[in-house]
């Protein structure tokens, strides 16, 4: 996990009590899938107990490696933003997961209605999406990058 702010905890009391009433409680089993790489992107998770490891497809190896496990706190899902809505990696629960999930065309939709609520999610997610893309970096560095290849 980073130092990067976690639960809602960026956006302003109003803000966070007008997102948290479009969100519902979901749980997950051990080993259960929550998305698979190019899926239909179309919703969000703020994590509250368990950890989800978020995977990558690489061609011939099985299974996907984990670019990153996410746990209580921290938020789940970035590729819901933008078109075309796919998601650019996989998910798993590692241990049973407890979230709240919020369904993105209503959350685009409150973004729409308020424009500074909109602003403060996307700021966040801009975040996610900068962390999770060196994660994904480094990782893939670890698995293919030859020893001694003067990477420090």
């Amino acid at each position: 996990m980073t130092g990067l702010p976690t639960h809602l905890d960026f956006l302003s009391a109003a803000h966070h009590e007008r997102l948290l009433t479009i969100g519902r409680n979901v749980s997950f089993p051990a080993g259960a899938r929550l998305f698979d790489e190019g899926g239909k992107a179309d919703r969000f998770w703020l994590l509250r107990s368990g950890e989800v490891a978020l995977d990558l497809y690489v061609p011939g190896r099985h299974p996907a490696p984990v670019v990153e496990t996410l746990g209580p706190g921290q938020l789940l899902g970035w590729s819901w933003i933008s078109p075309p809505h796919r998601w650019h990696l996989g998910a798993q629960a590692v241990t049973s997961v407890t979230a709240t999930e919020f369904p993105a065309t209503e959350v685009l939709g409150l973004c729409t209605a308020d424009p500074e609520l909109g602003y403060a999610l996307m700021h966040r997610f801009t975040e996610i999406v900068a962390e999770r893309l060196q994660a994904t970096r480094i990782r893939l560095l670890d698995l293919y990058a030859p020893y001694g290849s003067g990477l420090a």
